[in-house]
């Protein structure tokens, strides 16, 4: 058979014993009291100054992005100038002087005017009129 043994139980208790003490923070302990009026009123200024911070920032950003996709688009008039730009043709600037339309009496106009001179970039091309 075995033989069992048991200890007795011995509490101690500490040296020192901590105490813990809840505080309340300002807002719970004095309910019922409501801000000044200053205050109410920095408060509420605060915010705004924030907020449009806030806004300027994000327009900025947007700018910076490429502007806004409600803006309108620039409308330019009726071209009748040209710039030469390296590659081009005059095909390809009667088409950008009378576009939708049938390039071929704009570059016979073109060529007349011109004389059969070569184009050179950055030069600027008008259609007579």
């Amino acid at each position: 058979m075995a033989a069992v043994m048991t200890t007795p139980r011995i509490d101690i208790e500490p040296a020192v014993t901590r105490t813990v003490r809840r505080v309340e923070p300002c807002s719970v302990a004095r309910r019922g009291h409501r801000p000044s009026a200053a205050t109410y009123w920095r408060r509420r200024a605060v915010a705004v100054a924030v907020g449009l911070v806030v806004l300027v920032m994000a327009g900025k950003a947007g700018a910076a992005l490429g502007g806004s996709p409600l803006a309108v688009p620039e409308r330019h008039p009726a071209a009748s100038q040209s710039v030469v730009q390296p590659g081009d043709s005059l095909w390809s600037i009667a088409a950008e002087l009378e576009p939708g339309r049938d390039p071929r009496p704009v570059v016979d106009q073109l060529t007349a005017a011109r004389g059969g001179a070569p184009l050179v970039p950055g030069e600027v091309v008008t259609l007579p009129r």
